[in-house]
């Protein structure tokens, strides 16, 4: 008899339990995960597969209980995990709802530069100068960081940052980003710089790919000569350097992103927990 592919439901323990003839018994016990964790990676999975866009709603967690055949309570843990890892957002009375990078409370979620007086929802959007946008070959380098083989075709793009300070925009962040030439075919210079939105929503409403979470490091840098006239400072002026990788679902790399940071008006802050 063939053995269903199901996982198996089990409100009491939360686990998943499967049954072996003797004989095809392991030596060694297997560790299950628990239940929750499996419909958690099957929700996953219609994430990936874009079952489900950013911004719209996924089926009710009774409608999901029905559909994998585990109890309701399984499919609101696996949900919850999803809700604080911003994958999913839920809304009171209205349902549970793909996050976006266009939600006002997550579109600053990658952007750790903040004013040292106030916020950054208070000093309003960057602007944003689009100084290269071509298509290249990736260095070994790039190639690693994005999951590729070196020479495959990636975007390289280079562009400066300017917030409002007493009225006037200044230079605080250059950014050099590549991302995967396939997955973002047909993004241009004239794209990035007519789109007034987050970057980031911009590649899911465009090209269908939401960065999920990042990896980052930070390193204190000296600004050489072109640096230094991007960001209108004085050469050898002390950068923050913070090198980015974003990652979409099934921790697939998808950007590599490397920032200079201006601090003279400025600081970085992340929360930990």
């Amino acid at each position: 008899m063939a053995q269903s592919t199901h996982p198996a439901s089990d409100p009491s323990s939360g686990a998943a339990e499967f049954s072996l003839p003797a004989a095809a018994a392991p030596a060694l016990t297997p560790a299950f995960s628990p239940l929750y964790q499996q419909i958690k990676g099957l929700i996953l999975q219609s994430l990936e597969a874009g079952e489900w866009k950013p911004g719209e709603a996924i089926p009710s967690e009774m409608e999901l209980a029905a559909r994998f055949k585990v109890s309701q309570g399984t499919v609101r843990k696996a949900i919850d995990e999803l809700a604080a890892e911003n994958l999913l957002l839920r809304r009171q009375g209205k349902g549970t709802f793909v996050a976006t990078h266009s939600e006002q409370h997550v579109r600053y979620r990658f952007l750790k530069l903040v004013p040292d007086q106030g916020d950054i929802e208070s000093e309003g959007p960057a602007q944003r100068h689009i100084i290269d946008c071509k298509r290249s070959r990736a260095s070994a380098e790039v190639a690693r960081a994005l999951g590729l083989r070196t020479g495959d075709g990636v975007l390289q793009v280079r562009r400066v940052l300017s917030f409002a300070i007493n009225g006037v925009f200044v230079p605080r962040i250059l950014e050099d980003l590549w991302l995967p030439g396939i997955q973002f075919k047909g993004l241009t210079a004239e794209h990035l710089t007519s789109d007034r939105g987050p970057m980031y929503a911009m590649f899911e409403t465009q090209f269908g790919i939401r960065m999920v979470r990042a990896e980052e490091k930070i390193r204190a840098v000296a600004a050489d000569a072109e640096q230094a006239t991007l960001l209108q400072v004085s050469a050898q002026t002390p950068l923050l350097s913070v090198e980015r990788i974003a990652y979409t679902y099934n921790d697939t790399p998808m950007e590599l992103r490397r920032g200079l940071y201006n601090t003279a008006t400025h600081h970085y802050r992340n929360e930990l927990s």
